[in-house]
Parts: C-alpha cells; structure tokens; sequence
C-alpha cells in the first residue's frame, strides 16, 4: 500500500505533468496549423514539377530532423536527472549534441556530394543540398535546447520555441513570396530557416547547462546517440520517407493515384513530424514516476490505458476518414486529387498507431533501453518492406497495407518492452 505523502507526491506530479501538457498542447496545435500553411502554400505555387522536388528536399529535411528527434529526449533525461540533484545538465549534454550535430552533418554532405543521391533528391541542383547542410546542424542546436528546456520543466519558453520554428518558416515563406523571389531555392530556404530558431532562445538555455560539471565520457554518450538516432532513422523511413519506400519497392502503377496518395500521406503526416515535444515531455515524467515502487505501478497503469486509447482514437479516426477523408483532399489540393475513402481510414489508423509507437518508445529512452527502441522500429522498417514487397495488388494497395500491419505490429511489440518490469539499474539510470 502505498503512504500519504508518496499519493500526494503523485498527485503533484499529475497536477505538474498535465499544465505542462497543457501549455505545450496548444504550442504543438499552431505549430501543426502553420505546418500545413507551409506544406500546402509551397506546393501551390511551386506548380507539380517543382512541387516534386520540392517534397523530395522536405521529405530528407525533416527526415534528419526526426533522426535527430532522440537528441531533445536524451537531453531531457540528462537534464531532469540533474534537476533531482539540483544541478544542470554538464559536459555529457554537450558531447550529445556534437555527436547529433556531426553525425548529420556527415549524412547531409553524402546527399549533396554522391551524384545519384544528388540527382534523385535534388534534380541536380547543389544549392538544396547546401541548405539541407546547414539546416541538419541547425536542427542538432534547436533538438538540443528543447531538451534541456523541458527536462528542466521550463515550458514556457519551451513552447515559444516550438510555436517559433514553424512561425519563422511561414514567416520568411510569405516574406520571399512577397518580394517575388518564389523560386524553388527560395522556397528552400524559407523552410530550412525555422531549425534556426533555437538562436532566439540562446539566453535561457545557457544558463541550463554547467560546461564543468563532469559525468559519462564519450564512449557511452556516442554508443547510445548513435543507436537512437539509428533508431530514429528507421521511423523516419516509415513517417517522412515512406513516399520514397513505396517508389523503390513498389513502382508503376497509376502516377495519378499514387500521386494522390503521396499528397494526402504528406498532409497525414505533419502532425507525426511534431510529435517530439511530447515525446520529451514523456521522458522527465517517466524519470520521476521511475523513482518509487508506487510510481511504477501508476506508470503501467497509463501505459495500458494508452495502448487502450489508441485502438478505441484508431477505430473512430479510421471511420472519420473513411466518410470525409476524400472530401477533405479535394478541399486542399483540388477537385483533380480525388481520394478513396478506404484507404484514407488506413492511413489514419497507421498515423495514430505511429503516433502511441512515438510516445511509449520515449519511455524506453527514459530508462536508457535504446536497444529496444531500435529493434521497434526496426521491426516496423522491415515489416514494412516486406508489406511493399510481397502484398498482393497495386501500389496504392500495397502501400496501404504497408500503412495498416507494419505500425499496429510495432505497437505490440513495443507495448511487450514497456509494459514488462525493468531492472532497478534502468529506471534510475
């Protein structure tokens, strides 16, 4: 039975938990706003041709971005510990981010100099790879402010960052439109501009960070980055890069349909690309409910209540997209972009699958398990290779199948690491 004061403590941290939900809730609803803004006005204007190349160049953007999502969890953990003790997050932070920051410098530069991968992503022009270059280092900064601004519960600014970085985006867009500069280089360079947001809230997160203050040295650190960023590398591939799976592993087809498909998959997934917040969020809770034998119990208990809520969330979701989801496609892109309901209510069972996926992997970052983080996602990125490569039918049929058993695999896979008692030395870390 658990005591008075640790049930008050628990209430506290529920009280704590659900503000800072909260607060940041409405941050990622107008940053999710201004991610459509931006994805639906740059498609516009660019016209099809460019709009292609354009989504080529997004799609590996926020595909390091996600790759290096791990950053702003692993500096969570690191910098909620510290508050336990009353300190700051020291050196092991800053030997985070320099792994994160090269480790995607190194990946953006193969993109840009290895002349197949420049031409299949880039249509030849080094310029987008030059801004995707610059963009991925700056992301590896702004990953690692917000890590260490919700580890230490300041949310405020937190939020602000989050509502900055696709503010600034829509910003510069309107800007580089305005002054008729609407080239796709343009357009390029209004999207890349919002990883630098991190440089307007350089203040308080300096002072979250003690340069001397020792800890793990670089072995551990990069060991761990580098198989969480793998990791994340992989729900990349099934969230951003999923377009790009479909067409090597499932080509021909209807260019029309799959055409449509991408633009609505590309609309479904925004939200997912946002979802880091929350997943830092989830990483101090977790490190403090891990403290007691009852905070434990009570963590369990809203893991299952999770996996419960996302079946019952997939269910309604699929059968809202089922009924308006080809009306809605039609509304934002045009009455040429014409959906079918069915596999609409697949695509968003598979994104709120994908959506729990990101959430209870969190939980494993929190316990420092970033091996079972990679074998999810792993199993998600092969299943879905296999789904692509052996299903029966079109590529229409294939990638929505592929959208359908990969996630909801994944979950239960996942849901067997989390749910299951971790040894003492993983919940303290």
């Amino acid at each position: 039975m658990s005591s008075p004061m640790a049930e008050a403590d628990g209430r506290s941290l529920a009280r704590e938990t659900g503000r800072s939900a909260g607060k940041i809730g409405f941050s990622l609803l107008v940053a999710i706003a201004l991610g459509y803004v931006l994805t639906l006005l740059a498609t516009r204007w660019l016209g099809p041709q460019n709009s292609k190349v354009y989504l080529s160049f997004w799609g590996i953007l926020m595909g390091l971005g996600s790759a290096l999502s791990p950053l702003e969890q692993e500096l969570s953990r690191q910098s909620a510990v510290a508050a336990l003790d009353g300190g700051r997050a020291g050196k092991p932070a800053l030997r985070a981010l320099t792994v994160g920051a090269v480790t995607a410098a190194v990946v953006a530069a193969l993109t840009l100099v290895v002349p197949v991968l420049s031409d299949r992503l880039y249509a030849g022009n080094t310029g987008l790879g030059v801004i995707v270059l610059c963009g991925a280092v700056a992301f590896a900064c702004q990953f690692a402010a917000r890590g260490l601004l919700v580890g230490q519960q300041r949310i405020k600014p937190y939020s602000g960052l989050v509502v900055a970085e696709a503010a600034v985006r829509v910003l510069v867009l309107f800007g580089v439109f305005f002054a008729g500069l609407t080239g796709l280089t343009s357009f390029a360079i209004a999207a890349a501009t919002g990883s630098f947001a991190w440089l307007l809230f350089v203040r308080p997160v300096s002072r979250l960070v003690d340069p001397h203050a020792d800890g793990e040295g670089w072995r551990p650190v990069t060991g761990r980055i580098l198989v969480l960023m793998t990791g994340a590398a992989l729900t990349a591939s099934v969230i951003t890069g999923y377009p790009a799976m479909v067409s090597l592993l499932a080509p021909g087809g209807s260019d029309a349909a799959v055409g449509v498909f991408f633009a609505t998959l590309t609309v479904s997934r925004v939200p997912l690309l946002l979802l880091s917040p929350l997943q830092a969020l989830a990483v101090p809770t977790v490190v403090r409910l891990s403290g007691t034998e009852d905070g434990r119990h009570r963590l369990r208990k809203l893991l299952a209540a999770g996996a419960l809520g996302t079946v019952v969330v997939g269910v309604v979701g699929a059968l809202a997209g089922w009924l308006i989801g080809p009306w809605l496609v039609k509304l934002l892109y045009g009455a040429d972009f014409v959906a079918q309901g069915w596999w609409v209510a697949w695509m968003v069972w598979g994104a709120v699958v994908l959506t729990a996926l990101q959430l209870m992997t969190a939980v494993l970052v929190a316990r420092k398990q970033a091996n079972k983080v990679l074998v999810t996602w792993a199993v998600v990125a092969v299943a879905t290779a296999v789904v692509l490569l052996a299903a029966p039918g079109d590529p229409v049929f294939k990638a929505v199948s592929g959208l359908a058993v990969a996630p909801t695999l994944g979950l239960a896979v996942v849901l067997v690491f989390v749910l299951r008692r971790p040894a003492a030395q993983s919940q303290q870390g």
